[in-house]
């Protein structure tokens, strides 16, 4: 038997292990790269963090709409872009913000792999809180190796950040597979 269930799951969680090597990768690089960033004023623009919630709506969006959009596919992306505004708006530190990008990318990627497994009919538990702990266990480790750089903290509130992060991407495609399936059943007139 493979390791994986399909090409599809093999292809998520490289994306998977991608994403968490290049979280890993700027550990050492991130008060530096924060430094220069706020120097030329890209930390304090919102373009710059726009950008990166960019990113992870099309992560969203291209694992959880596949079909033409309905009306309360719309209404549900209006929903989950206006619950990322308001934890935007309420996150003080702009660096911490950036864990919403890093872990909302990373839990929809090990999300679809742990569901695109289950489908394949291999045996996953609760595929989304699943998907929650496993980003969450990565968040650790991410935090883990902080403790060892001198010029880096071990941070649990961060750790709870990217439990966040990755809790509301999982939700958030989640909630958009609903809509299409919800979708599909009117048009299919069911």
């Amino acid at each position: 038997m493979s390791l994986f269930s399909s090409r599809r799951e093999r292809r998520l969680w490289l994306w998977t292990l991608a994403v968490a090597a290049a979280i890993y990768s700027t550990l050492g690089l991130t008060g530096t790269l924060a430094e220069w960033l706020r120097e030329y004023g890209f930390l304090d623009a919102a373009v710059f963090f726009l950008l990166g919630m960019f990113l992870v709506g099309a992560t969203i969006v291209t694992q959880g709409v596949r079909v033409r959009i309905g009306r309360t596919e719309v209404a549900v992306a209006m929903g989950v872009v206006a619950a990322y505004l308001m934890v935007f708006t309420r996150m003080a530190i702009l660096e911490e913000r950036s864990h919403l990008i890093e872990y909302g990318v990373l839990g929809v990627f090990v999300y679809e792999a742990l569901a695109e497994r289950a489908r394949r009919g291999r045996r996953v538990p609760l595929p989304p809180l699943l998907a929650a702990l496993i980003t969450a266990a990565l968040g650790v480790v991410d935090e883990g190796i902080q403790w060892f750089l001198p010029t880096r903290v071990f941070d649990p509130q961060d750790i709870l950040f990217n439990l966040l992060a990755g809790t509301m991407a999982i939700g958030s495609v989640m909630a958009l597979a609903w809509a299409r399936r919800r979708t599909s059943r009117a048009r299919d007139g069911g």
